[in-house]
């Protein structure tokens, strides 16, 4: 048995990034390995040039979601207009300027940014090993008492409620998920997704994903097996290890 902490990540507009196309930033299904370690670690007050304590919090976590409340897409348009003297300033800690030759400050800055509204999502996660620091009690603490503001995604996505939602001790992520589904009222079928090697289902289906982050570059990159499929509508019985 492995102990599992359970999150749901609940808010008027939530964000799980996914490959940014020009000025188009998209958004994912479930959230993200990179971003439920930034979030653990903005909890935990990390600074972003602790690259090396990102990168192993994201090689030990073991994530799991499943889709409570579908919610709805939010496309937000954003504009605005930028001079040649204008300066931003960025995560980096310096101000950027904007490229392009003089033609290029004659139109607006354009963008569109998504997002999932009124949208539930729970989350199970665990951390291999488990008596490692930061422990899976440290994570948890953190994230009732955060260093700082948490947001789930981008910044203005702020939690409407509590984080931390209990725990659960079972073998695998896909066993958490179904606990978890299995103690609300409708047990209806839930679009989930979980990590191969972490217990199959009858339907499923595996599938590529690169949402690892490497910290020291600031990129995406790498790809690692996930499962998806529904839970919730067959009993716990039908579940194969």
């Amino acid at each position: 048995m492995a102990r599992h902490l359970c999150l749901v990540l609940e808010a008027p507009l939530v964000a799980f990034g996914g490959e940014t196309i020009d000025n188009l930033g998209v958004t994912r299904e479930f959230p993200a390995l990179s971003m439920v370690t930034g979030l653990i670690a903005n909890a935990l007050g990390w600074d972003r040039s602790e690259t090396a304590r990102h990168e192993r919090l994201q090689e030990r976590l073991r994530l799991g979601s499943v889709l409570r409340r579908q919610g709805h897409r939010l496309r937000d348009f954003q504009t605005a207009q930028l001079h040649s003297d204008d300066r931003g300033w960025t995560t980096h800690g310096h101000p950027e300027e904007r490229g392009g030759g003089a033609g290029t400050y004659l139109g607006p800055h354009l963008r569109y940014r998504d997002f999932h509204a009124d949208r539930i999502t729970q989350v199970v996660l665990r951390l291999e090993p488990a008596d490692e620091a930061p422990t899976l009690d440290e994570v948890a603490v953190a994230l009732d008492r955060p260093q700082r503001p948490l947001f789930i995604g981008r910044k203005p996505c702020i939690p409407s409620r509590r984080l931390v939602d209990g725990w659960v001790d079972v073998s695998n992520v896909l066993e958490a998920l179904l606990h978890r589904v299995q103690e609300q009222p409708d047990t209806s079928g839930c679009f989930a997704q979980w990590p191969d090697g972490e217990g199959t289902l009858p339907g499923d289906r595996v599938m590529e994903l690169g949402d690892e982050r490497r910290w020291c570059t600031g990129l995406h990159g790498g790809w690692r097996p996930v499962r998806t499929g529904m839970i919730g509508s067959a009993p716990v019985q039908e579940f194969r290890p």
